[in-house]
């Protein structure tokens, strides 16, 4: 079916696609994501490498944090998972054109 030519050409393709993988990787561990929960009252920044780099609480959570502290611990989880959830999609948005001439099973997901 292939050639000597045809399947070094494809063996070319595939390290190109995975070298142009790992520098879009790289990049990615310096994009940021925001999660949020509450309104905006708890904050968490991620990077796409799901780095938390940082944290920050609306003052109003802090007044009485004492009394709601099962309540904050339930707001910054909901944050981290926002921000997990917003660097899954950041990175398959960025990283779909690699696999999109692949002809992949729907469904079928690279380990970004």
């Amino acid at each position: 079916m292939f050639g000597k030519a045809g399947i070094a050409g494809l063996m070319k393709q595939a390290q190109q696609m995975q070298e142009n993988m790992k520098k879009a990787r790289e990049e990615l561990a310096n994009v940021e994501v925001e999660g949020q929960s509450g309104a905006g009252l708890v904050k968490v920044v991620m990077t796409c490498a799901h780095d938390v780099k940082r944290i920050a609480l609306d003052d109003s959570l802090l007044a009485d944090a004492k009394d709601d502290k099962e309540m904050l611990e339930d707001l910054i989880a909901a944050a981290v998972n926002d921000a997990v959830r917003k660097v899954e999609a950041t990175s398959q948005e960025r990283m779909s054109g690699f696999t999109s001439g692949l002809n992949l099973p729907a469904g079928m997901k690279f380990p970004f």
